[in-house]
């Protein structure tokens, strides 16, 4: 389940540094994020999709990796994107 075209430069360009930034950790955590509360979604009506629940657990880890080495870089960065996505940590 793939995030539709428009919806992920959405993303990309509110949380983008520069013009041409596509790869940063907050580009990346932020579309995790948004795939992570999609598939939560899907999950509320299609409860025994386990294939899809390991890609969840996939997607997790890695946001938190993402988040761990953002934290550990620039931790001012790190809390102003917590905030901004709303993610408890």
């Amino acid at each position: 389940m793939a995030l539709a075209t428009e919806r992920k430069q959405q993303i990309i360009s509110s949380n983008r540094a520069h013009k041409s930034d596509t790869g940063s950790p907050e580009v990346q955590i932020a579309i995790l994020t948004e795939r992570i509360s999609q598939l939560t979604e899907h999950f509320k009506t299609h409860q025994k999709d386990h294939a899809s629940r390991r890609g969840l657990l996939i997607m997790v880890a890695k946001r938190r990796r993402l988040l761990t080495y953002l934290k550990n870089v620039s931790p001012e960065r790190y809390q102003s994107l917590l905030l901004k996505l709303g993610i408890r940590r």
